[in-house]
């Protein structure tokens, strides 16, 4: 007799959404465009994709993160492949591969995520703390999952449901991620260079051996490595990089120029 489903490999399981509400934090189901957990906590889901678990106490303003011009100004800039030579170098540094289930914390507006999962096929999960970013991601990439928290206080997804984590110029949870990651995880951290957009807010610290030392309680240092690259950008563009970075050296018209754009890449294994 044949076996039932036999032949079929198993659809991989979905990591498991958790209440974001304090002191709650139970499994989320799903029930046409709501989720909800045992306790009766419910939350939509937003016309383009995305659900909102951020938590009206963990807002530190009404509209957190980055802005709608800040999101477009990026995409444009994405757009022109200003920044594909740094996303070529986070694949090959990664190497994710179809059976991973990355997560991007702080993913923007979810280029990087979204385009790696468009090439390899991984089961991918985006959070952020901007809806405009958010709303950005699940319109331009709808095969990857997206969600709306503050991943600085609590990332909504169950102990180690992720191969590999990500934070790429975000803010990071060394204690979160290693909750959120299986003990042969990887994760990803990228940093702004001491020249990353020298031209436009002059250089910057380097901050390696400080993340370095932040992670080491949960994660070992497997790999490092900086990429550089340069863009001539015209003034449009130009201007895209000073809405979309918080310290421009000064604020004056732009005008068409050289822009380095620059990242330390910082590969971990979690554990010790």
């Amino acid at each position: 007799m044949e076996r039932r489903g036999s032949g079929a490999p198993a659809a991989p399981k979905l990591p498991m959404l958790l209440c974001p509400v304090r002191d709650c934090h139970m499994a989320l189901g799903r029930e046409q465009r709501r989720l909800f957990c045992p306790r009766g906590h419910s939350f939509d889901v937003a016309r383009s994709g995305y659900v909102n678990l951020l938590q009206p106490q963990e807002r530190r303003s009404k509209q957190p993160g980055d802005t709608l011009a800040a999101v477009g100004a990026r995409r444009r800039l994405h757009d022109r492949g200003a920044t594909a030579p740094l996303l070529h170098a986070i694949a090959e540094l990664l190497a994710p591969a179809p059976g991973d289930t990355v997560l991007d914390a702080g993913c923007g507006d979810g280029y990087y995520l979204g385009t790696l999962a468009g090439e390899t096929g991984f089961a991918a999960h985006g959070v952020d703390i901007s809806i405009p970013a958010i709303d950005a991601a699940a319109r331009r990439y709808p095969q990857c999952r997206w969600i709306v928290a503050n991943a600085d206080r609590f990332v909504p997804y169950a102990d180690r449901a992720f191969t590999v984590v990500m934070s790429i110029t975000a803010r990071m949870n060394p204690g979160e991620f290693r909750r959120i990651l299986r003990d042969d995880g990887r994760l990803l951290v990228a940093l702004p260079a001491p020249e990353d957009f020298i031209e436009l807010r002059g250089a910057g610290r380097d901050r390696v051996d400080r993340t370095v030392e932040t992670f080491a309680p949960g994660f070992s240092l497997a790999e490092r490595r900086r990429v550089t690259t340069t863009a001539e950008l015209d003034a449009d563009s130009v201007h895209d990089v000073l809405v979309s970075i918080y310290r421009p050296m000064q604020a004056k018209p732009a005008e068409a120029m050289r822009v380095t754009f620059s990242l330390d890449l910082l590969l971990f294994r979690a554990g010790r």
